[in-house]
């Protein structure tokens, strides 16, 4: 993984009424596992997004393996998996084993290698009772696990997740927390959940729109901390 920011802006709106919530953002990661952390508004969610070409830059190029998400997202699409904050943004089909499977229909893939896929991710993530259950049914714990399921079962080589536990109680973002410790992937996660982060190679401050600390877990959110007690 290579993510690279040169210069990366952007503002909402135009005019008096514009917004600029990412600032002259220069940044290369290529560690395995970093954290982003920041409070509501600080552009952590905005860069997340702009990952995989969900928001683009207005000012600057952000590049993922070499390829502009400006251009190329949907390449990069192939390889960045999206987990939302809500779940029911992301749930789609009726039913748990349907909403799995819906991210493989345009995988050309024989419909046996789809249904090992699937069954794979049910068993893993505790869903196997629950594969002809309606999706939106499911508790708030089992529907960040199905929505990070959906995403997985086209096996994406990273994932970003923006603050996949903050609706869920502490017995379910730890259950979360735990899957996301396990995954092979190389993982952003947006999170205000710091216990989280404490096996990260690296984490990421930012605050008005600008990224204002890069260090270890335990430097950067305790700067973090300090910066939130002003």
């Amino acid at each position: 993984m290579l993510i690279e920011a040169d210069h990366v802006s952007h503002t909402y709106g135009q005019g008096p009424t514009a917004r600029t919530v990412l600032q002259d953002l220069n940044l290369r990661i290529e560690e395995r596992r970093v954290g982003i952390v920041g409070h509501n508004g600080s552009g952590k969610s905005t860069f997340a997004r702009m990952i995989n070409g969900l928001i683009v830059p207005t000012a600057g190029t952000l590049t993922v393996d070499g390829l502009s998400t400006a251009s190329k997202a949907k390449e990069i699409r192939k390889h960045v998996g999206f987990v939302f904050t809500d779940p029911d943004n992301q749930i789609i089909m009726p039913t748990v084993a349907e909403d799995i499977a819906f991210g493989l229909r345009r995988s050309k893939l024989p419909k046996e290698v789809v249904a090992r896929r699937v069954d794979a991710l049910l068993e893993r993530f505790g869903l196997a009772g629950h594969a002809d259950h309606p999706a939106h049914l499911l508790s708030g714990g089992q529907k960040q696990l199905l929505a990070l399921a959906s995403v997985l079962v086209t096996e994406p080589d990273i994932l970003v997740m923006d603050e996949p536990t903050t609706l869920l109680d502490l017995r379910n973002a730890r259950i979360i927390g735990e899957v996301v410790a396990g995954l092979d992937q190389s993982v952003l996660l947006v999170t205000h959940h710091l216990n989280l982060l404490d096996d990260f190679d690296r984490v990421l401050v930012f605050d008005e729109g600008r990224l204002v600390a890069d260090d270890s877990p335990a430097a950067a959110v305790a700067y973090y901390r300090e910066l939130m007690a002003v």
